[in-house]
């Protein structure tokens, strides 16, 4: 009898353990708290994989941009990128900045991090390339002498719409407040492939545009038209900043947008805005 009382129960707990819940948002946790697991590393002097001088390293579960172990920066941007691409998500990531920057550091860089979006990958890129061509949604920390907005737009090799219009300008300033000290900031991006994206800083929508496209301009347009396939970006690999200020991240997680939606399958979800209908499960 207890046998069969074990069984009945086993049965019913996996029954409603594998039951749908088509609204029940599914986040990844693209960082673990752990270890690099996921990402690849490349800095600029140096080829894809190597950690140059331990410059990415995770500690007490922070995933960390660090300078310590340089006696000089010369030029060596460090970009994390996800092993996977993404088109349609929201992007969750916590940062924040502590301590000095490093010495050879440009000025432009202090408390300077960010997120590339729509990027190319890691392993396309030339051995001394500064940053990959992307989208980049820019994480900045306040100075302490005035105002500093972060999510702001940066464009590395593209460029944007924006009021309906192509938006060639480098960088542009978000509506957000400054954030100084080393307190933690919330950055959310909401990427609709080529649509539309968001950047919303704790809370607070402080800029979006639409159609993210390669810079015809750019020395490397040739070279991504063929990566990409089209003068339009539709999706790419997400990349963390290392730019020679210190940097912590507690917090990368995305909810997947893209997926099944044919309500018949066992994974389809109702909050689901970009069919791959290849996904589903019966």
């Amino acid at each position: 009898m207890k046998s069969l009382i074990t069984i009945i129960t086993g049965f019913i707990l996996f029954s409603s353990c594998s039951t749908n819940d088509p609204s029940q948002e599914e986040w990844t946790n693209l960082f673990n708290g752990k270890d690099l697991s996921g990402w690849i590393i490349k800095t600029s002097k140096h080829p894809a994989g190597e950690n140059y001088n331990n410059t990415v390293r995770v500690e007490n579960g922070t995933l960390q941009m660090a300078y310590d172990e340089y006696t000089d920066f010369d030029g060596e941007f460090t970009h994390l990128f996800t092993e996977e691409k993404y088109s349609y998500y929201k992007l969750v990531v916590e940062y924040r900045f502590v301590g000095e920057q490093v010495t050879g550091g440009p000025g432009w860089a202090i408390r300077n991090s960010g997120a590339m979006i729509h990027a190319q990958s890691a392993a396309s890129m030339s051995v001394d390339q500064p940053f990959p061509t992307s989208i980049e949604v820019q994480y900045l920390g306040g100075l302490g002498n005035g105002d500093r907005p972060t999510g702001n737009l940066c464009t590395p090799g593209t460029n944007v719409e924006m009021y309906e219009a192509l938006f060639t300008q480098h960088c542009t300033n978000s509506d957000s407040k400054t954030y100084d000290g080393d307190q933690w900031v919330t950055v959310e991006t909401i990427a609709h492939g080529h649509e539309q994206i968001w950047h919303i800083i704790e809370g607070d929508t402080v800029i979006t545009y639409t159609h993210p496209q390669l810079d015809e301009r750019d020395p490397l347009y040739a070279d991504m038209l063929n990566y990409y396939g089209t003068k339009d970006i539709f999706e790419g690999h997400i990349a963390l900043q290392g730019e020679s200020s210190p940097v912590e991240f507690r917090s990368v997680k995305l909810l997947n947008l893209k997926g099944c939606m044919d309500p018949k399958a066992k994974n389809y979800k109702s909050y689901y805005i970009k069919e791959d209908n290849s996904l589903c499960k019966y």
